[in-house]
């Protein structure tokens, strides 16, 4: 039994152990299920009238008061609904939310040894009886709000999902009071503790669920590609047509044409980036081996502040300088090197180099703190050894601090390899006008104005599908150039 400490293990039969993991294994499992069900509206306890968003989660509406009040805006207004009633459901919600996250609190506990795994246990049987008093909370809104003089408008309602959240909450519950029965007491010495490597998988948890949330999650938006989808209406509403979109991408000639322009210019562009990608590194030696630490640290700090200024501001610096009347062009005029003024951002000539040198810019100083950090890492003792050797400032870049830092590029280079067609969006949005729209427009940004385009109607089925096939492809250059990579060490690829 995982977290048992062995004292305690030493008094219990295969069966027993056997039998306390098996209903240990359910309550976690019903734990995990409350702790889902909140952030999924279907499911969601507050449910109690019509003037509640459909989407709304339990977890939105615990922790947004004013999305809750917005829907009842104008039932307030006219008197149909008290405004103390939405806010005993706000409450309501709240508690049952903060019930459902003692529950999971003592859910991870229970991955401790005995002592914490029956203190884990008991504050689930708290939680859960919390969870149920904040349930009951939401009948004194339910009957204001069936006194209400429009019901047609406010329309109260139990819906089942709130008796599914309660028979979840009971369960949990009962499944407590089992394990507390079945857990054995524990000793005197036995302490408040957890394995390492469950503490290490508990750390571990919260940037996997975020991850989950922000990377996986969104992906169920691949289903809007399978129908023809408007703005506005459910999927339910709309025509499923299987995979009209995907044909129409590579049979349209038109589609065809846009998809090898944006394709070229993405490559292209990512290209110069990849082929570049020594300049961070080169950048960082170059500013460690500033003997000057004062010096060092400004120019660092002078580097990397572009990094946090928004592209929206990048361009309102290029057009201060580079515009008909910004600063280029006026003291070009006024060295008499130019007669007439110049708009450099309107033309599209060379507008890969631009675009690289702006990025450039921005970003280098930002990505020369990894490579700073790795110099920081390697062992001095071997600049001790070659400055004994003779080896000069060149030798010791040249035979210690780059091959120290080659690990670190590789899976730097390795990822942006990966990422070849995720160019980002922003800079190509700003930069963009009818002078150089063909020639910058990139994957991320033809997907933007593709699917959102034409003032919010554009085609976001077929915006879906090019941003499937990039996933796609994304996927398969970041699994070919683990296979080159293990090549070139020597390794096998199966």
């Amino acid at each position: 039994m995982p977290g048992t400490n062995s004292s305690s293990v030493l008094v219990l039969s295969k069966n027993q152990l056997n039998k306390i993991n098996t209903w240990m294994f359910l309550l976690r499992g019903c734990a995990i299920l409350i702790l889902i069900s909140t952030f999924i509206p279907a499911l969601n306890p507050a449910m109690i009238s019509s003037l509640i968003d459909k989407n709304s989660a339990l977890f939105t509406m615990a922790v947004s008061y004013s999305s809750l009040v917005e829907g009842f805006t104008r039932a307030i207004n006219r008197g149909w609904v008290n405004s103390s009633t939405v806010l005993n459901i706000y409450i309501s919600s709240l508690l049952t939310f903060l019930s459902v996250a003692a529950i999971v609190a003592g859910c991870c506990m229970t991955l401790g040894k005995l002592k914490l795994q029956r203190l884990g246990i008991k504050i689930i049987i708290i939680g859960c009886g919390a969870g149920l008093i904040s349930l009951l909370l939401l009948f004194p809104a339910y009957y204001a709000l069936s006194g209400s003089t429009n019901l047609n408008a406010v329309q109260p309602m139990i819906s089942y999902s709130y008796l599914i959240f309660a028979i979840f909450l009971i369960v949990c519950g009962i499944l407590g009071f089992v394990n507390i029965k079945l857990l054995p007491k524990p000793s005197e010495n036995d302490k408040y503790e957890m394995e390492a490597k469950y503490k290490l998988f508990l750390m571990a948890l919260p940037f996997v669920i975020l991850c989950f949330l922000f990377s996986y999650l969104p992906l169920w938006g691949w289903r809007y590609a399978f129908f023809d989808y408007t703005p506005g209406l459910g999927l339910s509403w709309n025509n499923f047509v299987g995979f009209k979109w995907f044909e129409f991408l590579f049979k349209n000639a038109a589609s065809r044409a846009d998809i090898v322009r944006v394709m070229t210019n993405t490559l292209a562009m990512s290209g110069i980036g990849i082929a570049t990608s020594f300049l961070p590194m080169a950048f960082a030696i170059c500013l460690t081996e500033i003997r000057s630490v004062k010096l060092r640290k400004s120019i660092q700090v002078v580097t990397t502040i572009p990094n946090f200024i928004s592209w929206v501001l990048v361009y309102s610096l290029a057009f201060a300088m580079f515009s008909t009347e910004g600063f280029v062009n006026t003291v070009l005029i006024n060295l008499g090197l130019e007669k007439t003024a110049t708009n450099f951002l309107m033309s599209g000539s060379h507008i890969w180099l631009k675009m690289w040198l702006w990025g450039t810019w921005k970003g280098l100083g930002w990505s020369a703190i990894i490579y700073i950090a790795a110099i920081s890492g390697i062992d001095q003792q071997l600049y001790e050894a070659a400055t004994v050797d003779g080896a000069g400032r060149f030798k010791k870049i040249w035979h210690i601090t780059i091959p120290g830092l080659m690990p670190t590029f590789y899976v730097l280079l390795l990822l942006s390899i990966a990422g070849i067609l995720s160019n980002g969006m922003d800079q190509y949005y700003v930069f963009r006008n009818a002078a150089n729209q063909n020639s910058i427009e990139v994957l991320d940004l033809y997907v933007y104005l593709l699917g959102l385009g034409s003032g919010g109607t554009g085609n976001i089925p077929l915006a879906t599908v090019v941003g499937m096939l990039k996933s796609v492809i994304s996927i398969t250059l970041l699994m070919a150039a683990n296979w080159f990579s293990k090549l070139l060490r020597g390794e096998s690829i199966i």
